[in-house]
């Protein structure tokens, strides 16, 4: 289910304050990368993914991809950062409004 205004707009606030855990470098989204999202999301349930200059694809294109692959949903793409939710399996910590 997509994010509705007021949930995007809460997540983006919480996500202001943190830095890129996941970077995408010259290899694009590879396995290792999708494994490294999925465990950051189930640690921390809201990231911050970079897409650094040299990768073959931008955030806006990364951000569907990895949306899809990993059940996630994008709180925000801001230049070559996006910022990914997935509320945890057991004892999610973030309450959406």
């Amino acid at each position: 289910m997509p994010l509705k205004g007021k949930q995007a707009r809460y997540l983006r606030s919480l996500a202001h304050h943190l830095k890129p855990v996941v970077l995408i470098g010259n290899g694009g989204i590879t396995q290792a990368v999708e494994r490294k999202v999925d465990i950051e999301l189930e640690n921390h349930e809201l990231i911050k993914v970079k897409v650094l200059q040299g990768a073959p694809l931008s955030a806006k294109a990364a951000a569907p991809l990895l949306e899809e692959r990993l059940g996630a949903q994008v709180a925000q793409i801001i230049g070559r950062t996006v910022v990914l939710y997935r509320p945890r399996e057991e004892d999610p910590e973030i309450v959406l409004p």
